[in-house]
């Protein structure tokens, strides 16, 4: 079955620690909770969507390592799709160690990139990839994502781009995507404005239906043809913050495809994100729908 979401990027295995303070230098200190969970900004998108009843693919590749086997069979036992995924045999695939620090709220991410071999154009399936009604995109495999962006707006298909960091692209994927949700270090480096309204205006300039930029505990600032508002976050005790943006893209694009209006998505997402972060990692703490709607429509 042709799945209603393909999601283009990355995908990664997180080794996550919580401690109540950091470790100081040469200390050696017992690990008060410790998980190891999927992870990557499309693919964690893609899980939030499957959890909601949304069909979901996920194009990438990942190496031929035990790292890559947990990330594949994670994303199966979610119901995501992995048959287009490629398998670099040679090549160790992403990880991460995340270090949540309990007291301040923070966390420290190490991470091995690997050195598997870019997402060629020639190993994607065309027809699979524009047979959606969204494609997400996470903003790396530039040479593919610019690719696939292009054609899926030449068919109708809708863009989602996270624009969480910079990477090389970046700017004209902003360009192609219909849908922006950027970070805010990432909409003040492309605009050069720190006031995210200003930003989210000059991003909308250049030719997105709709800009959403995330300014973590503070909430969202949105801008689309009709209107421009800030939607604050939903205050809640902080576990760890691991995949908030993640969950927060995979939640937006489920309400663009119930056709809410941006606000009813603005605050969807946050509580979606918001509910995420109660627990340590990036899946772990995604709510079911029923759970998200309920807290949506007490606020």
């Amino acid at each position: 079955m042709q799945p209603e979401v393909i999601g283009l990027g990355v995908s990664a295995v997180d080794y996550l620690a919580l401690f109540p303070h950091f470790p100081e230098q040469d200390e050696k200190t017992r690990i008060p909770k410790f998980s190891k969970q999927g992870g990557g900004p499309a693919a964690t998108a893609l899980v939030t969507l499957a959890r909601f009843g949304i069909t979901a693919g996920y194009v990438g590749k990942v190496g031929g390592d035990d790292f890559g086997k947990f990330i594949l069979q994670g994303l199966k036992e979610e119901r995501v799709d992995t048959s287009r995924v490629i398998i670099d045999k040679k090549a160790p695939s992403l990880f991460a160690f995340v270090i949540v620090e309990k007291e301040r709220g923070t966390r420290t991410i190490l991470w091995r990139e690997g050195n598997r071999s870019p997402l060629k154009i020639s190993e994607l399936d065309q027809d699979y990839i524009l047979g959606g009604k969204i494609l997400h995109l996470d903003g790396n495999e530039a040479e593919a994502a610019i690719w696939a962006a292009k054609k899926a707006r030449g068919k109708g298909i809708t863009v989602v781009l996270d624009a969480d960091i910079i990477l090389p692209g970046i700017e004209e994927l902003i360009k192609l995507a219909d849908v922006v949700i950027p970070s805010r270090s990432v909409a003040t480096k492309v605009t050069h404005k720190n006031d995210p309204e200003e930003a989210a205006k000059e991003i909308f300039s250049w030719g997105p239906k709709i800009v959403a930029i995330t300014l973590g505990e503070k909430g969202c600032f949105c801008k689309s043809k009709d209107e421009a508002f800030f939607q604050p976050s939903l205050k809640i005790e902080v576990v760890d913050t691991t995949g908030a943006g993640d969950v927060f893209h995979g939640a937006f694009i489920y309400g663009l495809l119930q056709g809410w209006d941006i606000r009813k998505i603005a605050g969807f997402s946050n509580v979606v994100a918001a509910l995420n972060c109660t627990k340590l990692g990036g899946r772990a703490g995604i709510p079911t729908l029923s759970q998200a709607l309920n807290l949506l429509r007490k606020l």
